[in-house]
């Protein structure tokens, strides 16, 4: 008998996509119930992450004409992360296996039948991965290249050109379950939780409508706290900078007791100015990274709830 399957969909002021996205995933589940891939009571779980448009009244309507269509509406808006996680949480309770992917329809739904093929196969996680980027501007191309290289070089365990598009087990979802962080970068923890894996290849689409979620500064904001909330690498870059620093400084301090012996006159006033401002400008941004980790472990430490259901229609 197959397992009870929730696709699971975050969403923030999405009306202008989600009718499209409702009948592509409402086709794309009953294929998935008549190949007894998913079983009768599988349903898509939409969670409105506190949209100031009519998301949720369309969510509504949506759950009262089709009995495949769940909803789940948080209190205030608390982020994809957090709204991803807040679904999954819920579906957990009630499927076997889950899949997570955006509203947005970039995402190839009909790769779905292959997560579910490898789930039954016996993988607990199976991730999306873009095979190419070719839709992407050359920036957006290169930013987003460079952050996955960096958070390998750093020591994040981060699948390459993979997002949120995955298929969860009840078991991984539980493993999931006891990651109390606050600072949610869920990229980087469910490689953490372990377990058999398996990937999928797809080539994404183009947005169907409205507009993106993540723009170039929210884009960059979600980059440094990943890094940030995985790796204490810049901390001791700024450690190893200052003993670097340190020797500079000791040497420079020996040289200029010798001139003053010799009795050599050193003019040198632009190499100072230079050097106040430089030693000064890379103070300020050790003090910034560290605030960096100083304020998530002030998050971590007051443990506040992550989101808040305000409704559920199920």
């Amino acid at each position: 008998m197959p397992d009870i399957l929730y696709i699971v969909v975050p969403c923030y002021n999405e009306e202008e996509v989600l009718p499209e996205t409702v009948k592509r995933l409402e086709i794309k589940l009953s294929q998935l119930i008549e190949a007894k891939l998913a079983g009768k009571k599988s349903r898509v779980l939409f969670i409105d992450d506190g949209s100031r448009d009519k998301t949720w009244e369309i969510i509504e309507s949506l759950h009262t004409a089709s009995k495949l269509i769940s909803g789940l509406k948080l209190s205030r808006n608390k982020g994809h992360q957090n709204a991803l996680l807040a679904g999954l949480m819920t579906a957990m309770e009630k499927a076997g296996v889950t899949i997570s992917i955006d509203a947005d329809l970039q995402d190839d739904i009909e790769c779905m039948d292959k997560f579910m093929q490898q789930y039954y196969s016996g993988c607990d996680i199976v991730y999306g991965v873009r095979s190419n980027r070719k839709k992407d501007s050359a920036f957006k191309r290169f930013t987003a290249q460079s952050f996955y290289k960096l958070m390998k070089w750093l020591g994040v365990n981060i699948v390459y050109n993979h997002a949120d598009y995955r298929l969860m087990s009840k078991r991984a979802l539980e493993g999931l379950e006891s990651f109390k962080e606050v600072n949610m970068f869920l990229r980087g923890i469910v490689p953490l939780i372990g377990f058999k894996t398996g990937t999928v290849e797809y080539t994404r689409g183009d947005r169907f409508a409205g507009e993106s979620k993540y723009p170039v500064r929210k884009m960059l904001a979600f980059a440094w706290d990943g890094i940030t909330s995985f790796s204490v690498r810049p901390i001791r870059f700024v450690a190893v900078f200052g003993f670097i620093a340190f020797l500079v400084s000791i040497g420079l301090m020996i040289k200029f007791l010798i001139d003053h012996i010799m009795g050599v006159t050193v003019s040198g006033w632009s190499t100072l100015a230079i050097s106040i401002w430089l030693f000064g400008g890379l103070q300020l941004l050790a003090l910034g990274m560290i605030g960096e980790y100083i304020g998530k472990i002030y998050s971590e430490v007051k443990a506040r709830p992550k989101y808040i259901v305000e409704e559920v229609l199920d």
